[in-house]
């Protein structure tokens, strides 16, 4: 395995300033450290061990830590390998729940933090919507605009996912009244009536979307998210509509018949939601999917049901906004998953985060409100994400990673098909595209167990859904990771079969 090298972030000389030299700046010699990604797993204690255990009652103290499972040290980690404070290496199939693009500390983002050129932008973060840095149209144009899904040309960047869908909801809402008004300004009643958030001025309009969704944790995301009750309890969120998402059956040859009536009864159903709402004076603007269903599941569904529903929303004048937070920066072997559906036409918003760095989301033109500080906040990103980004992307094409991932992908998802077979009494309904997917359990219970073995073996996953295990590896992964996990995977099943017969010839 070829030898690596990354360098730490510099540490900052200290500035001088006098009045012969002014203001100067630079900045300390980086050390190298050659390393390699390790060849294997290694585990020494278990997971959590006690340096974990101690940092989580530490943490604690301070606030609500129950989601912690173990503490890492970045430092060490390197490549598709997760270090823990323990010593721990583990093959990361989950990448900090899908977001890490091409390994940790890799030599290339390394290397752009490293470069003198950037640091301001390290240091300083600007209000982007007010004061912008000279290069900031260059920065777009080699990072995210080089990688716009197609017919989507113009671009608002955010912080995180949530803040997207949040901001496209809002782009969304604008052209509608826009539209409505004729292009006039808003009315003086309009405008006084927002500020007690009453109509006309916040008109009674509404997003469609799906259930098991999941679209973020901010309140408005919240009203078009379905998934899980921990995500919503006690939060007053509006009342929208919710339709049905395909609930498909596998193995998929043998359900075609299935699956296409359970496509065309959810069509339906989107449509008599929308006639219904307008009909009632509460206008469906928009209407917001995943490409694949994440945390509610990994719930796919056909290229012909995206069709469909892309027709639904132009005949009824609904923007069609897609949520690429999870699937974009080419998880399932394109950029964007919705390019595996060969739409006639761009979507209207496709939101993405995650993998890409950086929030924000892509919009036809005539979603750009016309006022300024519509869509707004402080930041509106962070242009060293964006440098980062750039950098991701330049490795992206050079190493030409989405056919690396469709190749990896098969060896993935092959395996996993053969473990179906082998294991048929545990494991069911394998789906994915590229390296993106998941496989179910018999229970939950099942499912976090197989998981807390697999970490105890040196390989970290995550679940979704009800009983589900998805995997989220980089865009790095090559077949002997796979091969690695794979083996892991194997053991765990083995362990778990033999232990639920032995448990069934008990009760017998």
């Amino acid at each position: 395995m070829r030898t690596l090298l990354y360098r730490y972030v510099p540490a900052l000389k200290s500035k001088i300033y006098t009045k012969s030299q002014g203001f100067h700046k630079s900045v300390g010699v980086l050390q190298r450290l050659a390393i390699e990604e390790p060849k294997a797993p290694f585990i020494q204690t278990e997971i959590p061990g006690p340096k974990s255990r101690t940092l989580f009652n530490e943490l604690s103290t301070v606030q609500n830590s129950l989601a912690v499972q173990f503490f890492v040290d970045y430092d060490k980690s390197y490549g598709n390998y997760l270090v823990d404070v323990d010593g721990n290496v583990m093959l990361d199939m989950f990448t900090q729940i899908a977001s890490i693009p091409i390994g940790y500390n890799h030599p290339s983002l390394v290397e752009t933090i490293k470069k003198e050129e950037n640091l301001s932008t390290f240091i300083n973060r600007p209000a982007l919507a007010v004061f912008p840095p000279g290069d900031w149209l260059k920065r777009l144009q080699s990072s995210l605009l080089a990688v716009a899904p197609p017919g989507l040309n113009e671009i608002q960047t955010m912080a995180c996912g949530a803040c997207s869908i949040e901001h496209g909801m809002k782009a969304m809402f604008i052209a509608y009244q826009r539209k409505k008004r004729g292009g006039q300004p808003p009315s003086k009643e309009e405008l006084q009536t927002c500020i007690t958030g009453v109509a006309p001025g916040c008109p009674d309009l509404c997003i469609l979307s799906f259930k098991n969704a999941f679209h973020g944790r901010t309140m408005g995301a919240l009203a078009i998210t379905h998934s899980k009750p921990v995500h919503k309890l006690d939060f007053p969120v509006p009342y929208w509509p919710m339709a049905s998402f395909p609930i498909l059956k596998y193995p998929l040859e043998e359900n075609v018949r299935e699956n296409q009536a359970e496509e065309r009864r959810c069509l339906e159903e989107v449509e008599d939601l929308i006639v219904s709402w307008n009909k009632s004076g509460r206008p469906v603007v928009g209407c917001v999917i995943e490409p694949m269903q994440a945390e509610g599941g990994d719930n796919f569904a056909s290229a012909e049901f995206f069709q469909g529903l892309q027709e639904i929303c132009s005949k009824h004048d609904v923007s069609l906004a897609i949520d690429e937070v999870q699937t974009g920066c080419g998880s399932t072997g394109k950029f964007w998953a919705h390019e595996h559906f060969n739409l006639k036409e761009s979507p209207d918003i496709v939101a993405f985060s995650k993998k890409m760095l950086t929030g924000g989301f892509y919009y036809k033109e005539h979603y750009r409100p016309h006022e300024a500080q519509r869509i707004f906040n402080t930041w509106v990103g962070d242009p060293s994400k964006v440098i980062l980004l750039e950098a991701v992307v330049k490795v992206i094409k050079e190493q030409n990673l989405l056919a690396r991932v469709n190749d990896t992908g098969k060896c993935l998802f092959g395996g996993l098909q053969g473990f179906q077979t082998q294991y048929p009494n545990l494991l069911s309904r394998l789906r994915g595209l590229g390296c993106y997917g998941s496989i179910d359990l018999p229970s939950m219970e099942i499912r976090d167990k197989v998981i807390s073995k697999l970490r105890a073996k040196g390989v970290n996953t995550g679940g979704c859904g009800e009983k589900s295990i998805r995997f989220r590896p980089t865009l790095t992964l090559e077949k002997h990771h796979v091969d690695i996990f794979l083996d892991k995977f194997n053991s765990v099943l083995h362990e778990v079969d033999s232990s639920q017969e032995k448990s069934e010839r008990a009760k017998a």
